[in-house]
């Protein structure tokens, strides 16, 4: 019961925590860390554990899947080369050069656990990317990548983590052993999370009931992991195929019911679930130093500036380069894809949070395992490094370099655009269905209805500035007109049958989603909810 009700304090200081971090302009993953830090050392609070394995299989299945399920595709596909390399070699590089400091200043500590350590630390965070990020409305460009890279860096980490670990234990090391181990691992995780992504589909195709929908979506990122770590395969990348083949095909299985109604569920669990895990990883700090009495206070300062340095450094000495020199000798890459500017190489460099994986990684390894306390311990200050010190600085960072898409700047030609084309789609398939000669009046109001919505977006998409102003000014008084609604069914509630006034509460507060996102479409400031 304790433990029960220490949770729900933790997630109520979780919110206040939210609100004071969107009031002061804080990342709220640095203000959950930094929280979760303060009230460790709050003397008669019991010490939580943070079971690695628990913490994977209870965190990372239902945010990657969400992640994976809000991808863009055609985005990742288009730009799946530098999401490759920066998931993969930026890895492998961030690795070494780790590894290479960490023995340096640690000369006792073994080859194999060096390599561990860097593995552990290298992968950038999906959470924690998309907990930064959110707010920040970088470039299409760097946040596809970012967000792509973020989703498959971690098979690649864990791969090697599981290596160096076995190879320490072992005392061996075969370097094809490992290539191959990596190669099934990433095809099978694939392989099983598509499957798993297919038949959760087929289930979809045979029920209709919104809760039972919502329920096997969040039931199949677990069954996408669990399954491929249980052929010991990647369980990451189980969770991401599935989360693509479910966020490519959901309009073809949800009613529109259900994505409303899921997006709540989702958007309740992406808050808690990304809350607590930040909050955990800060409450374990006194667990950590409690481990290292014999290490100098000033020694384990250097030890952890130094690692968090060549952490940080070594993603701007890959990206760089790696940009660069491929285009240098290759005319037609130059031609294909020409360099992003130096400034969104900058950003890419900068934003490379770590979180719940490498702590995990770190609090998985063997109680015997060599340096384990010390590699626990730098693992958890490069977290707090680059979430504290680049979380915090990216969106200024972002700002400083021009980077950051307006809220409100005019029309939004995309939406503009995809807005004219569902239009004529809307009005050409009324018209088909209806004959001239044989159009009734309320076809023929229908298809005026229609033909003014075509046009209205026609006239936007030619870049018609007063329309979208007429266009804003009519929404925000189609809001006024709902909001009177509700407040009249509200009053007179009582006096209907409650079936009837909640369904028609319903209407209005679809009414008034519709409403608002055409206001986001216009880039109108909408008004604020009550």
């Amino acid at each position: 019961m304790l433990t029960f009700e220490l949770l729900l304090g933790l997630f109520a200081f979780c919110l206040a925590l939210a609100l004071v971090a969107r009031r002061i302009g804080v990342p709220l993953a640095v203000a959950l860390v930094l929280g979760g830090m303060a009230i460790a050392f709050l003397p008669g609070l019991p010490h939580i554990a943070f079971e690695p394995e628990l913490a994977l299989a209870l965190f990372l299945p239902p945010l990657l899947q969400l992640s994976a399920y809000r991808t863009d595709w055609p985005a990742f596909r288009t730009n799946l080369r530098p999401i490759l390399l920066l998931a993969t070699g930026a890895v492998l590089f961030t690795a070494a050069v780790v590894a290479c400091v960490a023995k340096w200043l640690i000369p006792d500590l073994p080859w194999g656990a060096a390599i561990a350590l860097g593995a552990i630390v290298a992968p950038p965070d999906a959470v924690a990317a998309a907990a930064v990020l959110r707010d920040l409305r970088p470039p299409k460009r760097i946040a596809t990548v970012l967000e792509g890279e973020s989703l498959l860096n971690d098979a690649a980490s864990l791969v090697l983590y599981r290596f160096a670990v076995g190879a320490t234990i072992a005392g061996t090391f075969d370097l094809k052993e490992g290539a191959l181990a990596f190669l099934l691992s990433a095809v099978g995780g694939t392989l099983v999370g598509y499957a798993i992504g297919r038949l959760a589909m087929w289930i979809f195709s045979r029920i209709d009931e919104t809760l039972h929908d919502i329920t096997v979506s969040v039931l199949a990122g677990f069954a996408a992991y669990f399954a491929a770590e249980a052929v010991h395969a990647s369980g990451v990348l189980g969770v991401v195929a599935c989360g693509l083949v479910l966020g490519t095909h959901q309009h073809q299985a949800f009613t529109a019911h259900t994505r409303l109604a899921s997006g709540a569920v989702w958007s309740f669990l992406e808050f808690a679930l990304t809350s607590l895990v930040f909050m955990l990883i800060g409450m374990q700090l006194r667990g950590i130093i409690d481990r290292l009495p014999s290490y100098a206070p000033a020694q384990l300062a250097t030890l952890a500036l130094a690692t968090s340095g060549a952490l940080i450094l070594s993603r701007f000495a890959w990206i760089m380069p790696m940009t660069w020199i491929p285009r240098l000798l290759s005319r037609r890459l130059r031609e294909r894809d020409p360099a992003p500017p130096a400034s969104h190489l900058v950003v890419i460099s900068w934003a490379g949070m770590r979180g719940v994986v490498s702590l995990a990684a770190a609090l998985a390894l063997p109680m015997r395992f060599p340096g384990r306390d010390i590699i626990i311990f730098l693992a958890f200050c490069t977290i707090l490094a680059t979430l504290v010190v680049q979380g915090t600085t990216l969106g200024p960072l972002i700002r400083r370099l021009g980077l950051t898409r307006p809220d409100n700047d005019g029309v939004d030609p995309r939406q503009v655009t995809l807005r004219r084309h569902v239009a004529e789609a809307a009005l050409n398939a009324v018209e088909e269905q209806t004959v001239d000669d044989d159009r009734d009046p309320a076809a023929t109001e229908l298809v005026a209805h229609y033909r003014d919505r075509a046009q209205q977006a026609a006239r936007l998409d030619d870049g018609a500035e007063p329309e979208a102003n007429r266009a804003a000014a009519q929404l925000t008084l189609r809001l006024t007109a709902v909001e009177a609604a509700r407040s009249k069914l509200a009053a007179r509630r009582q006096d209907h049958d409650d079936d009837a006034a909640l369904g028609l509460m319903t209407e209005l507060d679809l009414e008034e989603e519709q409403i608002r996102r055409e206001l986001i479409a216009l880039s109108q400031p909408a008004p604020r909810q009550r």
